[in-house]
């Protein structure tokens, strides 16, 4: 079963321009990890190029994911 989530990536604005994608990756893992009270979340390709899009200074305010739970694990994937 697919769950769909819509994750806001504020917060990623407030690290350095230099460090905003490489948050933005974390700050969905971590917001997943503790929805699903799993450790295990892994990010499907298409999911890491919407947020490296357009570089790592301007990632996007929010995306929206699909997640698929498979035992101690996730996998997410951009919603359609």
């Amino acid at each position: 079963m697919e769950k769909i989530y819509t994750i806001p990536l504020r917060d990623a604005f407030k690290a350095p321009r230099t460090k905003r994608a490489n948050k933005a990756v974390k700050i969905v893992k971590k917001f997943l990890a503790e929805k699903l009270r799993l450790g295990d979340v892994k990010l499907d390709s298409s999911v890491n190029n919407a947020l490296w899009n357009r570089g790592i200074g301007k990632p996007p305010r929010r995306i929206k994911v699909g997640v698929t739970r498979e035992g101690d694990s996730a996998i997410v994937k951009l919603a359609e």
